[in-house]
């Protein structure tokens, strides 16, 4: 009870298939860059990260890092640009000291040919190279290969919320169907969701058990923190049957929640007075309306999209509400458990994520309204916990017990269980279909407001 199906192929590469995805990947990414004009290159959208430049050359130099040279012994391509664009992993005030101590920052030029000479070296690996072996722990089970991969996966959406920064007359929307944002070919439209006048609010989850991670044999590819397999009783409680939308936050808004320090912990209260926002960062006031900035255009607030908040403004939320949020545990078991007692590799079952599952995987550039997707809904009838956006836990981000880190890249988890980040999960709509697994786990500060971050609420009961 409990785990995961092994993959039938897990540990082993096809090589012509890491080739396409490869170049999917790196055309995905280039189509990201071009929606940007060209003045915004060297200008830093969210002041904590860096500037545009650096991620057009950091996706290519951690490639070189993590897989050519630590994984093939590779001698590397620009030692000088290795190190300029090593890392970029977490928001933070070390990454705008080390953005201004740099200096100058190559020609967009110079950038591109870098990548393209990283390319071809990774094709040329993928062609003959000895990517998968038991000598190197790098290359143990295409470690070195599937941690390039999915770095280039992570970054596309960390990409799109720092462009959601920019005004929308600074990017370019894309007519081509294999843009990001544009609706796959193919593709059925979200289902128009029924009304949700009466409608019950929560779900009542009995007690189990919920099984977190994986085993390391069993999946092709996990991050460090997704290991080992790891169990635990969950008493029973309710959980919200949907996100809490845009609608229900401007009640806590005009409430005066904002104003109310007994809602946040003095942390967060700090935190949030630091700031000067009064309400959501993708929110913006025109007079005594609410408007939504979205990816291209401001609209009047959609009141049925899931409302983007950090993990101080829905703790806030929820205290105002008398709930709490769920903890990473309950969600898995709202998610993944079932009322027979076993557990799905997602919530809807073990059927691949796909168009009528939610929203993810670059369909659309911003949220849809709640219970879009009836398909993606777990056993228990909670909809929404894969896509359109991720979801807050009130877990702090570290190790499951016999955490080890990986070979290939080491600083991925263990820099960050400091108690200051907390666990999400789900995906959101600019979350790759790659990452759509049981197991993978995203953190963030709680006071960090840009990322594609939703919530609900839970409740204790006897």
């Amino acid at each position: 009870m409990g785990q995961l199906n092994r993959e039938p192929d897990a540990g082993n590469v096809d090589r012509r298939q890491a080739i396409d995805s490869y170049h999917a990947h790196r055309r995905r990414t280039r189509s990201i860059f071009d929606l940007l004009a060209a003045d915004t290159y060297y200008e830093r959208p969210i002041a904590l990260r860096h500037p545009v430049v650096f991620y057009e050359g950091h996706i290519p130099a951690f490639t070189v890092n993590s897989f050519l040279k630590k994984g093939l012994g590779h001698p590397g391509i620009n030692p000088e640009f290795e190190v300029l664009f090593a890392r970029g992993i977490d928001p933070g005030d070390q990454a705008a000291a080390d953005a201004r101590a740099i200096g100058r920052w190559p020609s967009r030029d110079e950038v591109q040919d870098y990548g393209r000479q990283v390319d071809a070296a990774v094709l040329d690996a993928l062609e003959s190279a000895p990517v998968v072996g038991d000598a190197n722990p790098v290359l143990r089970r295409g470690q070195g290969l599937y941690t390039m991969m999915e770095h280039e996966v992570l970054h596309q959406e960390t990409l799109l919320y720092m462009w959601h920064r920019f005004d929308g007359a600074r990017k370019t929307r894309p007519d081509r169907s294999t843009a990001p944002g544009a609706p796959a070919p193919g593709a059925p439209a979200p289902v128009a969701p029924a009304a949700f006048a009466g409608e019950v609010a929560m779900m009542r989850i009995p007690a189990g058990r919920a099984t977190l991670g994986a085993e390391r044999e069993a999946i092709r590819f996990g991050w460090d923190n997704e290991f080992p397999l790891h169990v635990v009783d969950v008493a029973a409680f309710e959980i919200d049957t949907h996100n809490v939308t845009n609608q229900d936050y401007r009640a806590f808004v005009e409430a005066g929640g904002y104003a109310a320090p007994e809602l946040w912990s003095p942390g967060a209260w700090a935190r949030q007075r630091g700031t000067g926002r009064d309400h959501p960062l993708f929110w913006e006031r025109a007079g005594a309306d609410w408007l939504w900035r979205g990816f291209f255009e401001t609209l009047p607030l959609p009141p049925d999209w899931p409302v983007f908040v950090t993990h101080d403004e829905a703790a806030a939320y929820a205290r105002w509400k008398g709930l709490r949020l769920p903890t990473e545990a309950e969600f898995h078991r709202a998610a993944y458990g079932a009322p027979d007692g076993s557990e799905r590799p997602h919530p809807w079952g073990a059927a691949p994520p796909d168009a009528t599952r939610g929203n993810f995987d670059f369909r659309h550039w911003d949220p849809v309204p709640i219970g879009s997707y009836p398909a993606g809904a777990s056993a228990w009838g909670v909809q929404d916990l894969v896509g359109n956006g991720w979801e807050w836990t009130s877990t702090p981000f570290e190790g499951f017990p016999g955490f080890e880190s990986m070979a290939s890249y080491p600083e991925y988890s263990a820099d960050f269980f400091d108690g200051e980040h907390y666990v999400l999960k789900g995906a959101s709509p600019a979350t790759g279909r790659d990452l759509v697994r049981r197991s993978f786990r995203n953190w963030f500060r709680p006071g960090y407001p840009y990322v594609y971050a939703a919530f609900r609420c839970v409740l204790d009961v006897d």
